[in-house]
């Protein structure tokens, strides 16, 4: 875990690309169900994500996406995207389109960043 407070949690997915996703502290399946507090905290944390994997990592594209199909508790992945990462165009859950090997900042001084800035 990267960050936390009394409404959301961020932890790390590990992968080729800088990933992070976003919990809610409550244990609940629908994003409908988040308070509204909940709601503005998620969606500031995402903006702020994003700004940082664009700047840090020089990102093609961000990815952002909620699903809860395999684990039914209310989370949002925030995914840095490179047109040479070993899926793009398609998604990280999608099928690989190539071997990449990445030459990317470091991710845990961004993590570390990202965790003391939130």
């Amino acid at each position: 875990m990267i960050y936390e407070n009394e409404l959301v949690s961020v932890e790390v997915e590990e992968s080729e690309i800088p990933w992070v996703k976003v919990f809610t502290q409550r244990k609940i399946k629908e994003f409908s169900e988040c308070t509204s507090e909940e709601k503005l905290e998620i969606f500031r944390i995402i903006d702020f994500t994003e700004k940082l994997m664009l700047s840090y990592f020089n990102a093609d594209k961000i990815n952002i996406a909620s699903f809860g199909n395999m684990l039914p508790h209310v989370h949002w992945h925030v995914m840095a995207r490179f047109e040479q990462d070993s899926y793009f165009p398609e998604p990280m859950w999608g099928a690989k389109q190539r071997e990449s090997q990445l030459d990317l900042p470091s991710f845990e001084v961004f993590f570390i960043q990202l965790g003391e800035q939130l």
